[in-house]
């Protein structure tokens, strides 16, 4: 018999039925397993499997997050009297894990390092702490039109190709490099070689060092996929609580957590809700987003990408996580179609923080410039449409070229993808953005061809463009 946390004696059980990824467990002796307890079979190698729920007095229910032909009828099972848990601490900087807490890296064996469960309480309301700092990422049409809350939640959605992952990916290369705080990088159900790829750019950028990865790849079981968010946060809550430093936490992709709870609910039986989706998962949504938070030890700020299946902005998955949030920023289809990269919809996103005493005067007052001007352009395309833009009013005309000016100035090459655009990434604060969007809005530029504006940094750079191209 082992030992449990606690002193109580643990059981021993055997298989006794598999179906899928689900297998009932029969314990003979010792106590029952409580819910979501860790099970390891008594075989090499061993399989984890994690109680889902208890059918009978002697009897679990539980998830295999690591298939493997060993797992048979009858095999034994022990019960370890305790969720899964995860190394925290310095030592996991740097390195790569699984939801189980083991390195995936290919580095040296992490040794014996303090460990806690995956499965943990939010911070009670009463510690929580609200900062309405702004969090800086560099990229013109969010820190301009969805500004980012230090200590906040912000989402980014879109459907498949819009480049979700890319915008994430540009923010770490922008945020981690300066930000003075600790980066985990948690990916739900992606694609193995984005793992290997944001590791290795990481590498070369110098700044693994601060960073923590924990990853859970599409082809891992639903179980899997489903616990990772929690082995992730279960390490930043260490670094927020007993380290006190400031986290950044990155997600990749909350859908991912949505559709293997929705997996594990079909795989336990349960009767589907709207859309297919599993009818608790409101509340497995609020238990992971719950727990990212600000308290008076540090600052927990936590950029998420979340798939929008079949561009459907009102599927449950993506209204459920619109609530969580202080920040979304809409990511289009039609932008990306005309080539207007990073693909934002400056008329869908929106930011808390984008408010008077939040942000600044100038700030508020350029922000709701740019917006005016571009809903303005959108009311006047069916116009443009049906009669030509020489039907419209002199006011009119300077705002669609003002609006058309904007869209291309928000557009930005991106430094993760210059090795394929050609063209070298920027990074543009926040006073230059303003400082350029005040110029466009003023009409100083009523002669220069709209496509001036695009893929620049500042407005300051377009004559330096048009002597290279007179070169």
């Amino acid at each position: 018999m082992d030992n449990r946390m606690d002193g109580t004696k643990t059981g021993v059980g055997h298989i006794v039925s598999i179906e899928g990824g689900i297998v009932d467990v029969r314990f003979d002796t010792g106590p029952l397993p409580s819910y979501a307890s860790r099970l390891l079979t008594l075989s090499d190698p061993e399989i984890t499997i994690e109680v889902a729920s208890l059918p009978a007095r002697d009897m679990v229910r539980g998830l295999v997050m690591n298939p493997n032909p060993q797992l048979r009828l009858g095999l034994g099972v022990r019960d370890t009297g305790s969720p899964i848990r995860v190394p925290v601490g310095e030592a996991v900087l740097g390195r790569m894990f699984n939801v189980f807490g083991e390195t995936i890296d290919g580095g040296e064996p992490l040794g014996d390092t303090s460990r806690r469960p995956i499965l943990r309480d939010p911070v009670p309301l009463s510690r929580r702490r609200v900062d309405s700092a702004l969090f800086e990422t560099g990229i013109k049409a969010i820190d301009l039109l969805s500004p980012i809350e230090r200590g906040g939640k912000a989402g980014l959605f879109g459907g498949a190709g819009v480049g979700k992952t890319v915008l994430i990916t540009e923010m770490i290369h922008n945020m981690v490099a300066e930000y003075d705080g600790v980066s985990l990088f948690c990916g739900i159900g992606e694609r193995c070689r984005e793992a290997e790829e944001l590791y290795r750019e990481m590498r070369d950028a110098g700044v693994l060092d601060n960073t923590v990865m924990v990853f859970g790849q599409m082809n891992e079981s639903p179980g899997v996929r489903f616990r990772v968010g929690h082995a992730a946060l279960t390490m930043a809550e260490y670094f927020r609580d007993e380290l006190r430093r400031d986290v950044l936490v990155l997600i990749d992709n909350i859908f991912r957590f949505v559709q293997a709870g929705s997996e594990v609910s079909g795989l336990l039986g349960r009767i589907p809700s709207r859309v297919g989706y599993q009818p608790t998962l409101g509340t497995e949504l609020a238990d992971l987003e719950e727990r990212i938070c600000s308290t008076e030890r540090g600052a927990m700020t936590s950029i998420q990408a979340v798939y929008v299946p079949a561009d459907d902005f009102t599927d449950p998955a993506a209204t459920h996580t619109f609530a969580h949030l202080s920040a979304s920023i809409v990511l289009s289809r039609k932008k990306a179609s005309e080539g207007l990269y990073p693909a934002i919809d400056p008329l869908r996103s929106f930011s808390k923080l984008l408010t008077p005493g939040a942000v600044s005067d100038r700030h508020y007052r350029v922000a709701r410039s740019v917006r005016n001007t571009l809903a303005e352009y959108e009311e006047l395309k069916d116009i443009i449409a049906m009669l030509g833009l020489e039907e419209l009013s002199e006011k009119d005309r300077a705002t669609v070229r003002q609006a058309r000016q904007l869209e291309r100035f928000l557009t930005q090459p991106f430094f993760s993808v210059a090795a394929m655009s050609g063209a070298e990434g920027r990074l543009v604060p926040l006073e230059d953005t303003l400082s350029s969007c005040e110029a466009i809005l003023s009409g100083r530029f009523p002669d220069r061809d709209e496509g001036d504006f695009y893929m620049i940094g500042t407005v300051d750079e377009m004559p330096e463009r048009e002597k290279t191209d007179a070169a």
